[in-house]
C-alpha cells in the first residue's frame, strides 16, 4: 500500500472532463466569429484547415509548447493576414473561441469525486492547458492553480510539477498526482518523484515502455473510494 499523501494534484482535461467536445464546440464557435466578423478568413481557413494551421503554428515555435494561448493567437494572426482581413480581429477571434473552451461537461464522477477529494486533501490543479477554473465554477475547490502557461514548463518536466509541490508546501514524494495522460501525466509525475494515479476511463492498455503508476482507477470516485477505504480520517487526525 503507497502511504496516505498529504496533498494532491490534479490534471483537468480528459479528467475532469472530455476535452474534444469541448474544443470541437469551440472550433465551431471560432468559425462562426470569422464567418460573420471575417469572412475571407473564414473561407480560407475552415474548421480543419485552421486546426492544421494552429498545429503547423505550434510546429515552428517550441518556444511557445507550453502556451496554448498564444499558439491560437498566433495561428488567428496568420490566418487573418494571409486571407487579407484585419489581424486587430484576433483578440475578439480568440475570445469567441475561449468562451466556448470553458463552457465545458463533467464526467459524472468528477464534482462529486473532487468535493470528497478535497474536503480531505489540500489539491492543486496542474495543467497544460488554458482552461480557466473561475468562469467554469470550480476555482473554489482548489488551493492552488498551475498551468504550463504560467510556469514556462509543461508537463511531463520535473519543473512544473516541483513548482506545485512548493505551493502546496510539501515535498513531492508526500504528492500524489492524478491525470489520464500516461506521459504526461504518470511518467512525469514518477520522474519528478510525486505519488501517482492515473484515471483510465477507457480502460486502455498501459504502455509498455513507461514505469507503472501508482494506482489506477477508471473513475476519480474510485480513487476517493479507495482513499477512504485504506487511508480513513480517524479521531486525532
Amino acid at each position: 500500500m503507497i502511504p496516505a499523501p498529504r496533498a494532491l494534484s490534479l490534471d483537468l482535461d480528459d479528467t475532469l472532463w472530455p476535452i474534444w467536445p469541448v474544443i470541437e464546440r469551440a472550433e465551431a464557435a471560432l468559425d462562426a466569429f470569422l464567418r460573420e466578423r471575417a469572412p475571407r478568413t473564414a473561407e480560407l481557413y475552415p474548421v480543419l484547415t485552421m486546426r492544421a494551421l494552429r498545429d503547423r503554428i505550434a510546429s515552428e515555435h517550441p518556444q511557445h509548447a507550453h502556451d496554448f494561448t498564444r499558439q491560437r493567437l498566433l495561428s488567428l494572426q496568420h490566418a487573418l493576414r494571409d486571407a487579407g482581413d484585419d489581424e486587430a480581429h484576433a483578440e475578439d477571434a480568440f475570445h469567441a473561441f475561449y468562451d466556448a473552451r470553458n463552457k465545458i461537461e463533467f464526467y459524472p464522477d468528477a464534482l462529486p469525486a473532487l468535493d470528497r477529494l478535497a474536503a480531505r486533501f489540500p489539491v492543486a490543479a496542474l495543467t497544460n492547458g488554458n482552461a480557466d477554473l473561475a468562469r467554469i465554477g470550480i476555482a473554489h475547490r482548489f488551493v492552488v492553480f498551475v498551468s504550463a502557461r504560467n510556469e514556462g514548463h509543461a508537463k511531463p518536466d520535473a519543473p512544473i510539477f516541483h513548482s506545485t509541490c512548493r505551493q502546496l508546501g510539501v515535498e513531492p514524494h508526500e504528492v500524489l498526482h492524478i491525470g489520464d495522460d500516461p506521459e504526461l501525466d504518470i511518467a512525469g509525475a514518477r520522474r519528478a518523484g510525486l505519488g501517482s494515479c492515473w484515471i483510465n476511463r477507457r480502460n486502455e492498455a498501459w504502455p509498455l515502455d513507461l514505469p507503472s503508476p501508482d494506482l489506477q482507477f477508471t473513475t476519480l470516485d474510485a480513487l476517493a473510494d479507495w482513499l477512504d477505504a485504506t487511508h480513513p480520517i480517524t479521531e486525532s487526525a
